[in-house]
């Protein structure tokens, strides 16, 4: 276990003032046997009133209201948490689930239902590529199709920064072979599905907590995307395709949901003309709690 603060700054300039109306933020993770909230605070400017919901996935989601004009938009969100990554490991997975195909029971099937359900089209290519990874003489290892899968999108696929909004389909990262994390989380996400799994989109943080525990210094955490899978017995999996990792020890779970735009950090928009953002800067920082100043 971790006690970790995590700062999250995003700040968007305009060339002119523009008139900001109304932003969702998805900042504050979920209390959890892996994760245990300490702390939140949220800092904007220019002033917004804010009010809390909760979205249909239980996420905790801060409604920003501005209705004002302005020349700079900054967020500014700080979090502190007791984190129990959970490693790598075999989980035990129920005996009926344990190989593909199988079928959710008539108590999980209503709840996991439109997790399974596919929502890009795409020709039949995401199946096709994802039928690659079935192997086994008795049926292939439900686990060990995901890890594969998990691994070949890290080891087959070019990570690259993309600037342009939103999360490209997964045919077209099939396509390019390449992509961001959201990206391939998409990819993931379509492809466990094309087998008959429950799986969602999860956004939050990436960190290293092996450099954190020996260093105990600042370091650089990254907004990141990965996907969760549902296996009978084990809940909810954690894959990260862009790192070709399982398992929830580098990461800290913000926001889940069924399909990428229902878990942006932020989601707002602003009235004024084409091209007036003159510059965005997003910001993450993590350290131990011990090393914070007080």
């Amino acid at each position: 276990m971790q006690t970790l603060e995590i700062v999250h700054r995003t700040r968007y300039e305009y060339s002119e003032p523009v008139t900001l109306e109304e932003y969702r933020l998805m900042f504050r993770p979920r209390d959890s046997h892996d994760l245990r909230l300490l702390h939140t605070g949220l800092e904007i400017e220019p002033t917004a009133d804010v009010r809390w919901i909760h979205d249909p996935f239980n996420n905790s989601v801060g409604i920003a209201s501005f209705f004002v004009e302005a020349r700079a938009l900054e967020f500014v969100s700080t979090i502190r948490l007791e984190h129990y990554g959970v490693p790598a490991a075999l989980w035990p997975v129920e005996p009926y689930a344990l190989r593909l195909p199988f079928s959710y029971t008539a108590e999980e099937a209503p709840d996991l239902s439109r997790c399974i359900e596919r929502q890009y089209p795409d020709g039949g290519l995401v199946s096709a590529w994802a039928k690659q990874f079935l192997e086994g003489e008795r049926g292939p290892d439900t686990f060990d199709v995901l890890v594969r899968m998990c691994r070949g999108i890290q080891q087959g696929f070019a990570y690259a920064m993309r600037f342009e909004a939103g999360t490209q389909p997964p045919v077209t990262t099939l396509e390019i072979r390449g992509g961001t994390c959201r990206d391939f989380a998409l990819l993931m996400m379509e492809g466990a599905r094309s087998l008959g799994l429950a799986a969602r989109f999860v956004t939050g943080y990436l960190h290293d907590p092996v450099f954190l525990a020996t260093s105990g210094a600042v370091s650089p955490a990254h907004p990141h995307a990965w996907v969760e899978v549902y296996l009978p017995g084990a809940g909810w999996v954690e894959f990260d395709p862009t790192n070709g990792a399982v398992g929830a020890e580098h990461l800290i779970r913000v926001a889940v949901g069924r399909d990428p735009e229902q878990t942006m950090p932020i989601r707002g928009t602003f009235r004024g003309r084409p091209g007036v953002v003159i510059n965005s800067f997003v910001d993450v920082q993590v350290r131990p709690y011990e090393t914070v100043p007080r």
